[in-house]
């Protein structure tokens, strides 16, 4: 909190009392020592933001999820405090900024499937529909109806779920626009061998004849 105040103030002194390309060197050396001090504390603000991040992930949702999302925090504070920086020492941004747009709009066209993910995974690691180690029943036309597991992982673009046939990467996107909600014995279809909350059946045989012996 310290480290974000202090480099906004640096900022805002550097922008009214600064100007590197000023006649008079009090003026050059003010712009020079606010946008060292922003881009050092902007640093060190980004740095112990991407950790606290980190930390409430690893507890929500695991190491894997916490590192993309500190990963995610550190590339957009660096790239914002580089931008700012510039703009502190009176590089011109103008053709820069039209190309990182152009960029951006080409990228987010070509990336849409996988940014779309990645925005779902912010949404559910904040609002916690569920955590690890949660059994789940999901319901969704897109997934090809219902079914149910056990969460094992929770990354920026999949969720692990470990089903009674076997381990599924359920996009993000898709457990997003699903309805899910905690399973229970009392919910099991009877109707379905391989549910685990039905008894002990003989699964997969058919019709046996009696033993009577023909000679």
């Amino acid at each position: 909190m310290a480290c974000g105040v202090g480099s906004i103030v640096a900022a805002s002194l550097g922008s009214a009392l600064g100007n590197p390309h000023g006649r008079s060197t009090h003026v050059k050396i003010t712009a020079l020592v606010c946008a060292a001090v922003f881009a050092a504390l902007a640093v060190l603000a980004t740095r112990f933001a991407a950790g606290e991040m980190s930390r409430v992930t690893t507890a929500r949702a695991g190491a894997a999820a916490s590192a993309a999302v500190r990963l995610t925090i550190l590339l957009t504070g660096y790239l914002l405090t580089l931008l700012v920086t510039l703009g502190l020492l009176a590089v011109p941004l103008g053709h820069l900024l039209v190309g990182g747009a152009l960029t951006g709009v080409l990228l987010g066209i070509a990336a849409q499937q996988a940014l779309g993910n990645v925005f779902a995974g912010l949404v559910l690691l904040l609002n916690r529909p569920f955590t690890i180690g949660d059994r789940i029943r999901i319901r969704s036309g897109a997934l090809g109806g219902e079914f149910d597991g056990t969460v094992t992982a929770m990354g920026l673009t999949y969720v692990g779920i470990e089903t009674d046939i076997g381990p599924l990467q359920v996009p993000n996107a898709s457990m997003l626009a699903a309805a899910v909600g905690p399973w229970s014995p009392e919910q099991a279809d009877p109707s379905d061998p391989a549910d685990p909350a039905i008894g002990s059946t003989d699964r997969g045989q058919g019709p046996t004849l009696g033993t009577t012996a023909y000679p």
